[in-house]
């Protein structure tokens, strides 16, 4: 049975994507700050352990990722909590990672929604620097850029990007990237060793519909 580790499983895209890895053949272990707490819908799931724990501490990260076979990171805007990550995953040699991200950090974002994410973010020295700790880490990753993120059942596609493409498209729901991330759990050989920009086709406008 395939072993995968959710660290951040209470975020937004997680409580989308849980129910679709259970459609798997998958041992699931959810690692979140209180976890046992905030996540007891899932308390008596034979395919499921909870982990309480937090992504700034590399020995519980050691200790929940041992004997993963894909780690999928939650948010990758956050530099010690990625290396943390990367470290304990070298540790207990586990190679296949998953990162939800966002986009713009090789200043791929063009066009008048490109001035206007600039000025929506701000200062993105952090949040490239902690992507660089992916890029850098000899780890078999998929980074994620992800569109701007909203909530909608009835729209579920999304469109890969290349990096080194321009990114134009605006948006995305949390539910496409979750159908996209359980298909790269589900052929993890998808989109190996990349950085990618994940989108709603037909949505290059100056900005998201939602703003």
């Amino acid at each position: 049975m395939k072993k995968v580790l959710l660290l951040g499983a209470t975020s937004n895209i997680s409580k989308y994507l849980i129910p679709l890895l259970l459609e798997q053949d998958i041992d699931l272990t959810l690692f979140a700050r209180q976890a046992t707490r905030r996540l007891t819908a899932y308390q008596h799931n034979e395919q499921i352990t909870l982990v309480d724990g937090n992504w700034n501490n590399r020995d519980e990260l050691v200790h929940a990722i041992a004997g993963q076979d894909i780690v999928y990171l939650a948010t990758g805007h956050f530099t010690t909590a990625n290396e943390n990550a990367v470290a304990a995953m070298k540790q207990n040699h586990v190679k296949r990672l998953i990162v939800a991200g966002g986009l713009g950090i090789y200043d791929e974002v063009v066009g008048k929604f490109g001035a206007w994410n600039a000025q929506m973010m701000g200062d993105y020295t952090e949040i490239k620097r902690a992507a660089k700790v992916i890029d850098d880490s000899g780890l078999n990753y998929t980074f994620l850029r992800m569109a701007w993120l909203y909530n909608n059942d009835q729209h579920i596609d999304y469109q890969v990007i290349p990096k080194g493409e321009p990114f134009k498209e605006t948006q995305v729901t949390r539910q496409a990237v979750a159908n996209f991330i359980n298909e790269l759990i589900r052929n993890p050989k998808l989109y190996q060793r990349t950085s990618i920009g994940v989108a709603e086709p037909n949505t290059a406008w100056d900005k998201p519909s939602f703003y």
